[in-house]
């Protein structure tokens, strides 16, 4: 049995590439939407980065982060 030819490989690694980074973003927006509702539950940002044992840097750029995707596209056509 033959290998499959590179440029076969090349585009399956591809493939599984944008599913990983897809992947990754989802869990992203997941972790996102669970320190949001830390931040509900807690109060602050502060408080969620504590009970966490991480910066409240870190917790807020990850809320930052995710609120920069869902924005909608400035550039974007509007519908009025």
């Amino acid at each position: 049995m033959e290998p499959k030819p590179w440029r076969d490989r090349v585009r399956d690694e591809e493939e599984l590439l944008a599913q990983l980074n897809q992947a990754a973003s989802d869990a992203a927006s997941r972790r996102a939407q669970a320190l949001r509702d830390g931040v509900t539950e807690l109060g602050t940002v502060a408080e969620v980065a504590r009970a966490l044992g991480r910066s409240w840097q870190a917790v807020d750029q990850a809320l930052k982060r995710d609120q920069r995707k869902k924005a909608p596209d400035p550039g974007a056509p509007t519908t009025e």
